[in-house]
């Protein structure tokens, strides 16, 4: 496996689990226990998949995912939750995130969930740069 991944879990055992895990697949990980650190995280760029829970000390992992959408159209985001309901995964699939697992989760299965996350190209192209004007298109003032 191959990339950056981002965890935003506020159980210190499932962030050093996961990032053990996916170091020893090749991956490089950052792991925080908070959504506001998370959201810096992407808007600088950093990540190519986040792997977030949903109830946290600073907000809740389903909301952000617009935001994450609006920031980095593409990027995959997998959520976990311990809130194991219907309306969670029903939520979490509204919200345009890759996948949903519930907790708790089979360390396996997550892994190849994620390699696959990892593995797919952006679905929006970058945006184009800016217009660059030559003046050909400009009318001509004046006599010579």
């Amino acid at each position: 496996m191959d990339g950056t991944v981002l965890i935003a879990d506020d159980d210190r055992t499932i962030r050093t689990v996961l990032t053990q895990a996916l170091t020893r697949a090749g991956c490089k990980v950052h792991a925080t226990s908070s959504l506001v650190t998370l959201m810096r995280w992407v808007e600088e760029g950093k990540g190519d998949l986040v792997i977030s829970d949903v109830i946290m000390p600073d907000g809740n992992g389903l909301e952000t995912l617009p935001e994450i959408g609006r920031l980095r159209p593409g990027l995959p985001v997998i959520i976990i939750s311990a809130q194991n309901t219907i309306m969670t995964a029903i939520q979490a699939s509204e919200a345009a995130a890759y996948d949903y697992m519930p907790k708790p989760f089979d360390l396996p299965d997550l892994m190849k969930r994620s390699a696959r996350a990892l593995t797919m190209k952006p679905k929006v192209a970058p945006a184009p740069g800016p217009r660059r004007e030559t003046g050909d298109d400009l009318p001509l003032v004046g006599r010579t």
